[in-house]
């Protein structure tokens, strides 16, 4: 399937080339199965330069700053790109996401991948989340997306995890699908 869409990944990669400086692909450092660390491949949908504009924007802004404490996300984030936030709403980021799934270090649906920053707010949490691989979808993506609680991701995460059947994977790659065709559940 990876090979039947690799024009269309192609010629995402292409228009973030061509609308904005850097790199298509991103790499980020998450937390898998067992602990083990991965680079959690995504096209490119904020500015080169994130991090760091971040940290600035954070520090001027509490009210952001209360937001990302609370759920690791911002819903106006000054450093998504225009492509970058059509990429976010349709989900069309996270395609790249299938070269770790074929390399083994994620699964089609399983708990969102997190980073290091986040285990402690899974709590007793970490130890269910970790004897699984992460997914590129899930309870929590299926459940409310970007509008979720944290705490709410969590709980759905661990549940995902102790009551993991066959069906439930399907019903939740049929889910995700309706969600991403519908307009109202964007991710941000």
């Amino acid at each position: 399937g990876t090979l039947l869409i690799s024009p269309f990944l192609a010629a995402i990669a292409l228009i973030i080339v061509c609308t904005s400086p850097g790199p298509a692909i991103y790499a980020h450092r998450r937390v898998g199965k067992n602990g083990k660390h991965f680079n959690c491949y995504k096209f490119r949908s904020m500015v080169q330069n994130a991090d760091e504009q971040l940290k600035q924007y954070l520090a001027a802004n509490p009210k952001a700053a209360k937001e990302w404490a609370e759920t690791q996300k911002l819903k106006h984030d000054p450093r998504v790109t225009k492509i970058g936030a059509f990429l976010r709403r349709t989900s069309l980021d996270e395609l790249p996401q299938l070269f770790n799934v074929i390399i083994g270090q994620m699964s089609l649906v399983g708990p969102r991948p997190i980073v290091d920053s986040e285990i402690p707010k899974y709590g007793e949490f970490f130890s269910d989340y970790k004897m699984v691989r992460p997914g590129m979808t899930g309870l929590w993506q299926t459940s409310g997306r970007s509008d979720t609680s944290y705490d709410r991701r969590v709980r759905l995460d661990a549940w995902y995890v102790r009551n993991w059947n066959i069906w439930l994977d399907i019903s939740l790659i049929v889910k995700t699908i309706r969600v991403l065709l519908s307009s109202k559940n964007g991710a941000y």
